[in-house]
């Protein structure tokens, strides 16, 4: 009787342990969801970037720190979602 009332109470931990896991996960794992706007902007500057890259001009001498400046930004904005991304984990300890 014990050690079924023992297998039953790990059985409702683990079980207890994986929900609240699984209902976290989203929060935690897809910022990128909940952040479209960003998302939005990191493919614009990604387009753009690929556009400068492929240009056969260099816009009045523009275009290598253009680049360099959406480089920098796509770094910013990533950084953003990994921040939110642990302030979440924080949340949920």
């Amino acid at each position: 009787m014990k050690k079924r009332l023992i297998s039953i109470m790990l059985v409702i931990c683990v079980v207890s342990m994986f929900s609240i896991i699984y209902t976290a996960a989203p929060a935690i794992a897809d910022e990128r969801a909940v952040h479209p706007r960003i998302v939005k902007a990191i493919n614009a500057i990604e387009d753009a970037v690929a556009y400068l890259r492929a240009a056969p001009h260099d816009f009045g001498g523009h275009r290598a720190e253009a680049i360099a400046d959406c480089e920098k930004a796509l770094r910013q904005l990533r950084e953003a979602l990994k921040f939110r991304e642990m302030q979440d984990r924080k949340k949920m300890r």
